[in-house]
């Protein structure tokens, strides 16, 4: 039986806002920028690059990142690793890169419905930005394409995020609302099926996601898993069946799996 848990702390975030694509690059003062707005290492920055709804403020780059940048890009300023150290949080694994930008605008779920995105992942109470950035790589890598979170109880998205994330978090939409319950009600009725994973869910995993046009999948946090009222809210509870003398997965582990689950029953042949 397997819950969805994992075992970190929570820590910052925020996310932000779109439009003017704008690469624009203002000079600022060597203090510029919270530690909250920036985004680091190669994949993450590669990505916000690339991203045309990121307002870009300022690129640092160490000689030899910089020479790795694709064509096009914002013009870094030269500066040495240790600069770039004294930038962002304690421990952040930059690989010589370090961006600058406003975060991204957070959509409305019943914008998310409208466009069409056919698999979701609804996140209660999720609270460790590893976890989080773990979970928007296998939403990329599965074919899931936003997270619905809470707009309380859940962390933003930094660079903390965006470095676990591997640049996904440039590519899957998000969506904060403020009752997870009611999100999963209208998504049920805008014919989702919403899937909780849970311990004592009565179905296996790979049954539960099968056949559905529309899937939403829903992960509790971190130690307590689903909350009664978010499990109440779903059509069903489904478990990963893992070996007895482990109680539960991490909540990113049990994403992972899940969604791969979804992937592989809408293309069985893929």
């Amino acid at each position: 039986m397997a819950r969805n848990h994992g075992k970190r702390r929570n820590t910052h975030a925020r996310h932000g806002h779109p439009h003017e694509a704008g690469r624009r690059h203002d000079r600022r003062p060597q203090d510029s920028g919270s530690a909250d707005t920036w985004v680091w290492g190669i994949h993450a920055v590669e990505a916000a690059l690339a991203n045309p709804d990121r307002r870009l403020t300022e690129l640092l780059a160490t000689e030899n990142a910089a020479a790795r940048l694709p064509p096009g890009s914002l013009k870094p300023r030269l500066v040495t690793a240790k600069e770039i150290d004294e930038r962002l949080p304690p421990g952040a694994v930059h690989q010589g890169l370090a961006l600058n930008a406003e975060p991204l605008e957070p959509a409305a779920l019943e914008d998310l419905i409208d466009t069409g995105i056919d698999r979701i992942a609804v996140l209660d109470q999720v609270s460790d930005p590893h976890n989080l950035g773990a979970i928007y790589r296998s939403a990329a890598a599965f074919g899931f394409g936003a997270l619905v979170l809470q707009t309380r109880n859940a962390p933003p998205i930094t660079g903390i995020v965006a470095k676990s994330a591997a640049g996904a978090v440039e590519t899957v939409k998000e969506a904060r609302v403020v009752n997870i319950s009611r999100a999963l009600d209208q998504l049920g009725e805008a014919g989702y099926h919403t899937v909780g994973l849970a311990g004592e869910g009565a179905a296996d995993i790979a049954r539960a996601v099968s056949g559905a046009a529309k899937l939403a999948i829903v992960l509790g946090a971190e130690g307590p898993g689903l909350r009664p009222g978010v499990a109440k809210a779903c059509a069903e509870l489904a478990r990963i069946p893992i070996r007895p003398e482990m109680e539960s997965l991490n909540v990113s582990n049990a994403a992972a799996i899940a969604f791969y689950e979804a992937a592989r029953a809408a293309f069985p042949g893929g």
